[in-house]
């Protein structure tokens, strides 16, 4: 495994996050998907297993189940100071007032339900999983720098908003003495590069980790563009992406198959190399559910792709709409 610090931080990290959003019961919260804790524990130790020491849940993931399960499998395979647990904060986690969003009262009472779930008395990267525009962005941050200041929290990120809110807030926490954030979790992949635009600069600029998800587009990457699968049937959040702009989108698709077959590899390992070829890119969030997907994320850090054929799977990309910050 490879491994590198998490933007101008001295955490050591595995150049791979393992992402948790598909482990969790299939009868607690929105996503019927999922794995049940009995067929994601597996995952999870071979992940440890392979040197990856870096996993990233949320609260709102299946009702809080996947930090349960996360938690308990890190306890059981892995050494709690060796593994970075990344969570979030924002997803409602009950019904009634105050259950939703960045104020204060939201995020302090939530962090101690993650910790609650999660079994450790720290997290290591906790993570606003939207931008709140109903809550002031001092309010937000000086909760976020007390809780950092706790020890409850050891770094703080940010994930899927605007650059102008990100620069806004890296700007007011050094305004206030206050903790930055050290990483962006966005958006990011061959079907949805407007990150490039603004947000990959500004995060080189400042020093600034980044961690993608959905590093595949659903899965899309990974196979032919009419191929369903159970979970691209009931994603609902999923069903919102990547509709605008098929004829390239299509393309694209068959450019990865042929450059996958071309080399003898799956079209998963070329989706991965692209992303990891990017200097801005510190640490892709893969998602497993089967054995092979584990393998493939693995086989792709070993996989260098040409000039040629980087220029080749990106010139059918068009621009598009903004994506994935709601």
């Amino acid at each position: 495994m490879k491994y590198t610090r998490l933007g101008k931080t001295g955490l050591e990290i595995s150049a791979l996050c393992l992402g948790c959003m598909s482990y969790g019961e299939p009868k607690r919260g929105p996503h019927a998907w999922t794995l049940p804790e009995e067929e994601s524990r597996p995952f999870i130790q071979k992940a440890i297993e392979e040197g990856i020491n870096f996993f990233d849940t949320a609260n709102g993931y299946s009702a809080g189940s996947s930090e349960e399960i996360l938690g308990r499998a890190i306890k059981d395979f892995g050494n709690r100071d060796d593994v970075v647990i990344a969570s979030k904060v924002f997803m409602p986690m009950r019904r009634g007032r105050n259950a939703v969003g960045l104020s204060r009262k939201a995020i302090l009472t939530e962090l101690d339900a993650s910790l609650r779930r999660l079994g450790t008395d720290y997290i290591d990267l906790y993570q606003i999983h939207r931008f709140d525009g109903r809550t002031p962005i001092e309010e937000t941050l000086e909760a976020l720098h007390d809780a950092v200041k706790s020890g409850k929290v050891r770094y703080i990120g940010a994930s899927s908003m605007h650059g102008w809110q990100f620069s806004k807030s890296l700007y007011l926490a050094d305004l206030h003495g206050w903790t930055r954030f050290i990483s962006m979790q966005n958006h990011y992949n061959l079907l949805y590069r407007e990150e490039e635009r603004e947000m990959m600069p500004l995060c080189e600029d400042q020093g600034i980790g980044v961690i993608p998800w959905s590093p595949m587009a659903r899965g899309k990457l990974t196979r032919d563009w009419e191929e369903t699968t159970p979970r691209s049937g009931t994603d609902e959040f999923g069903k919102t992406l990547y509709t605008s702009n098929e004829t390239s989108d299509r393309e694209i698709v068959d450019r990865v198959r042929k450059t996958a077959e071309a080399r003898g590899v799956s079209r998963a390992q070329v989706a991965l190399a692209w992303m990891l070829h990017k200097p801005f890119v510190t640490a892709p969030i893969i998602g497993a559910t089967k054995a092979h997907h584990l393998e493939d994320a693995l086989a792709a850090l070993e996989l260098s792709l040409s000039d040629e054929e980087i220029a080749e799977l990106e010139a059918p990309y068009t621009p598009r709409a903004v994506s994935g910050h709601g």
